[in-house]
């Protein structure tokens, strides 16, 4: 990990004095997936030393204090592949007031009145749910740059679910090991896509992917009372695969997978995902999104001997009622 790259899980004091002795002029506020892996690429194309911040989507409010709370001298403060989240606006208003320029580019579905808040906080505020964040990223930083065309192109191709480039799904989940984030990174600043280090680690996740799979699709529990045909499995790896496995094996329309924490993955053919997650404490795109079920020290117990809990009724419920 290089010195101008800090960990989600920074403790605020720690970033704040990392902010503070800061020498880069670009801090980029985003994500912590392929996504954000190929946004913060294309900043570094542009600007060059840029001041990265990878951010858990539950972490990011802390994280937007810290940078809000430290001297921003003019500089930049450019969020990418972050959706809106309830008290932003007043974490912004303390970050512009510190002195910082805010860009925000994201491609999550907002409330017309969520963009009318933020807008009135930020020097530009970006959203376009028909491509990934770096997509728009690469239009507004590199317009007439091949190689942040080429990075689009292909994180896009895995963020929206096109799966048409192998390339793709192999970055998408290499990205994920710790200490690829940044490698990753870094050889698409250079230009590079994929190389030997990607596919042997790809390699090796896919076997243990296979496994991880099966355990999850033997512990697969299915809903279908309604229009919908809903499976609810335990998560042990690897959530958007796992999803896609199941749909295939098991002819669903809507996939939830869920963590041994609460968190869940949803993954739908109708579109509906998003609305969902909203139940949920959650959000994200009409046919993959996030959320959480509240549980409680039983629910966490029972998950664990029966992998499954009382949630997947509500969820399945709440599935039902959505009119398309």
């Amino acid at each position: 990990m290089g010195r101008n790259d800090q960990k989600p899980d920074t403790r605020g004091t720690n970033l704040m004095q990392a902010l503070s002795g800061r020498t880069e002029t670009v801090v980029h506020l985003t994500h912590n997936d392929l996504d954000a892996v190929g946004s913060d690429a294309i900043h570094r194309r542009k600007h060059g030393n840029v001041f990265t911040i990878w951010a858990s989507v539950g972490k990011f409010p802390s994280l937007l204090d810290a940078v809000a709370g430290s001297p921003g001298r003019g500089d930049l403060l450019s969020i990418s592949d972050i959706g809106y989240q309830r008290g932003v606006e007043q974490r912004l208003a303390k970050a512009r007031s510190n002195g910082w320029r805010i860009e925000w580019r994201d491609h999550h579905r907002w409330k017309d009145e969520e963009i009318r808040a933020v807008e009135k906080k930020t020097s530009l505020l970006h959203i376009d749910v028909a491509v990934c964040a770096t997509g728009i990223v690469a239009r507004d930083l590199a317009p007439d740059d091949p190689v942040a065309e080429e990075i689009a192109r292909v994180v896009c191709d895995y963020d929206l679910w096109k799966h048409r480039d192998p390339r793709s799904k192999m970055l998408g989940q290499v990205v994920m090991l710790k200490g690829c984030r940044e490698y990753v990174r870094d050889n698409f600043v250079g230009g590079t896509i994929v190389d030997a280090k990607v596919e042997s680690e790809y390699g090796r996740i896919v076997r243990e992917m296979e496994r991880d799979i099966e355990k999850s699709l033997k512990h697969t529990t299915i809903i279908a009372d309604g229009r919908y045909r809903i499976a609810f499995a335990p998560l042990y790896g690897y959530p958007s695969e796992t999803a896609h496995a199941i749909r295939d094996e098991l002819g669903t329309d809507i996939e939830v997978v869920v963590s041994s924490n609460g968190r869940i993955s949803i993954r739908s053919v109708p579109p509906i995902s998003h609305l969902i997650a909203r139940e949920f404490s959650g959000g994200g795109h009409p046919n993959a999104a996030g959320g959480t079920f509240p549980f409680s020290l039983l629910d966490r117990l029972l998950f664990w001997l029966v992998k499954r809990n009382r949630h997947y009724r509500r969820l399945a419920e709440k599935a039902e009622s959505i009119e398309e």
